[in-house]
């Protein structure tokens, strides 16, 4: 892939300024007088008084160093010049030979014009390239004017100019209600007032990335109609010392001044982190701007419509000052969609597209468990490139399903070579899971195999897609899904003797599913409910950490080395029940490529045919 490369910043025009100054002063000095000046030819003095006696000479002019003479009736335009000898007779020998003569007259140069020429210029032009140089370094170092550094950088927004609403918003029908009911406070704070109710401070928008967090807080932007302020924590934090304290103080200096009004802070917890008793204590830049905030929070009245948003993935890390009541008191989970919400989120987002009537929204929705808000609205344009892609001014079921792969394995590498070996490896490890998951009670129906390669790397994939979002899960299920995880690899330890690298991918899935089981889901008969593991940044990957002594960590990987096995001698044994089916799906998926759910239950379930008529 060729590398795109950005195009270079155009310099300011002070720059070219510069250059044609620079330019027209060589110019002005080397190469315009030699251009309107005549040619000088130089000659000695006796010359010069053998022409005077002779009567050649025109015109005579005396300067201190140089005598500068032109001849009479001369064919060219050549000065003659010689050197003045300070000859005392030489005016009488001009005028006796009729000749018009003079002297330079040295005018002195205006003292104003000197002191401009010599000392103002030269500080002009050091002043306006300094101060280029100190704007320039500014900007690369993430400031602006040093004497406005307090100023805050928010973005101040109306109603009509974010564009969005709560009908924009889909599957997030809880942090709606709860954002709804702050929007409503605005409209008519006399109907809280009335009971003795007020509204909170702040309130702290908390989930994944992806979900919609900064889009909700766009549309409460749309819902209010009042001043909506939109900064981004890292904002606060600048090169000056004090300025994200300052920052802050000018920022709740203007939302009190409009009250009643929204201030949206995105990634808190750029400035929320905990404070901690490191060498630079309570004096670190990042400190200073939490204290403020800390200090402000605390220092306006509620009452007047002041509502602070904030957004953060990562609400570990914030300070507990921070999220007591008074400051953040309301914690607005913002988690990945259910099976309704995503559905509704694909509908939302294919508003502004144009769809065939008969699209199943529920079937790509069943298909794309775990998504966020962001990936559904990647998946539904994908769709519509590929509609264009393909010469059609709709988007078909086939291109949102097509989408859906696109999103989770990469586009289809059409170009990709693969060998009848290679290919024949993958086309058994693919049915080897589908097989498996099929002949497990605890196992979600294959929906799609294929062996066509894509763009991440992946030759074939097999997709399970569950018939309804579950919240739990059972022992049972997770190892039933560990033992689906083994099927390819038994399939190619069962047909050819040998074991390939097309299998990472799954041991490293069936590895986290069996460590989180003896770990931290309680699934284990030596440990039992013991928690041995804490996950941190549970909205960002949620890695884990192991929380116990070497000897025991010692005795989980013995434990989860020994649940795999378990797990593929049973994935062995159902292949090895099942070998005539596993030949005839294999032998029909090398020549499909791609197959269906539908097509796989067909064959699983009919009469096993002989090997004649599976050639």
């Amino acid at each position: 892939m060729n590398d795109i490369k950005n195009p270079k910043t155009k310099k300011p025009m002070i720059y070219y300024y510069v250059i044609a100054l620079l330019v027209f002063m060589l110019l002005n000095t080397f190469l315009f007088p030699s251009l309107f000046r005549r040619t000088e030819r130089e000659v000695d003095y006796s010359t010069f008084m053998n022409q005077l006696n002779e009567g050649q000479i025109q015109q005579v002019e005396v300067q201190d160093q140089k005598i500068e003479y032109i001849l009479k009736d001369q064919e060219d335009w050549n000065i003659y010049v010689t050197g003045n000898m300070g000859d005392p007779n030489l005016v009488d020998k001009l005028e006796a030979a009729d000749v018009i003569y003079g002297k330079e007259i040295q005018e002195p140069m205006s003292p104003l014009l000197y002191l401009l020429i010599s000392v103002g210029f030269p500080i002009l032009l050091f002043v306006g390239v300094g101060q280029l140089l100190s704007r320039t370094l500014q900007k690369k170092m993430g400031g602006g004017n040093a004497m406005t550094f307090g100023k805050s950088n928010a973005k101040v927004y109306v109603e009509a100019q974010t564009g969005k609403t709560f009908a924009d918003v889909a599957g997030e029908d809880e942090a709606k209600e709860a954002l709804g009911e702050i929007v409503d406070f605005l409209h008519n704070p006399k109907k809280y007032e009335a009971i003795g109710a007020q509204m909170p401070k702040g309130a702290l928008l908390v989930g994944p990335p992806g979900t919609g967090k900064t889009l909700l807080a766009k549309a409460v932007a749309g819902e209010a109609s009042v001043p909506f302020f939109s900064i981004s924590g890292s904002e606060f934090v600048e090169m000056f010392v004090g300025a994200g304290a300052a920052r802050v103080r000018d920022l709740f200096r203007q939302a009190q001044e409009k009250a009643p009004c929204i201030v949206f802070i995105d990634e808190i917890d750029t400035i929320g982190k905990k404070r901690d008793s490191g060498v630079m204590g309570g004096n670190d830049e990042r400190e200073q701007t939490l204290n403020q905030l800390l200090t402000e929070m605390d220092g306006f009245d509620g009452k007047k419509g002041v509502v602070i948003l904030a957004a953060t993935n990562r609400p570990e890390t914030l300070d507990k000052a921070l999220l007591r009541p008074g400051r953040f008191d309301r914690r607005i989970p913002v988690e990945l969609p259910d099976l309704a919400g995503r559905e509704a989120i694909l509908r939302v987002h294919a508003k502004d597209k144009q769809m065939a009537p008969n699209i199943d929204y529920s079937v790509i929705a069943r298909a794309t468990a775990g998504a966020s808000g962001a990936e559904l609205a990647n998946i539904v344009n994908e769709a519509a490139l590929r509609a264009v892609r393909n010469n059609r001014t709709q988007v078909e079921q086939g291109d949102l399903e097509e989408a859906v792969e696109t999103v989770i394995a990469g586009y289809q590498r059409k170009s990709a070579v693969v060998s009848e070996k290679d290919k024949k490896i993958v086309a058994y490890h693919e049915i080897g899971h589908a097989l498996v998951a099929a002949m497990q009670k605890h196992s979600a129906p294959v929906h799609k195999i294929t062996i066509v390669p894509r763009t991440s790397g992946a030759l074939g994939y097999t997709m399970q897609v569950e018939e309804e979002d579950t919240l739990l899960m059972s022992k049972e299920e997770a190892i039933d899904k560990i033992t689906t995880y083994t099927g390819g690899r038994v399939a190619e330890e069962v047909i050819f003797g040998s074991i390939t690298s097309g299998a990472s991918n799954d041991i490293e899935q069936a590895t986290k599913l069996a460590r989180a089981m003896v770990t931290r889901l309680g699934m284990s008969d030596n440990f039992g409910m013991m928690a041995l593991e804490t996950v941190n940044n549970q909205y960002l990957g949620g890695d884990a950490s192991l929380a116990c002594s070497e000897e025991t960590a010692a005795k989980i990987d013995q434990e989860v080395c020994t649940l795999i096995a378990q797990c593929h001698d049973h994935a062995k044994e159902i292949l090895l029940q099942n070998m005539p089916k596993l030949h005839e799906l294999a032998s029909y998926l090398l020549e499909k490529e791609t197959i269906t759910g539908e097509e796989f239950m067909e064959i699983l379930n009919a009469p096993v045919k002989s090997q004649e008529e599976q050639e």
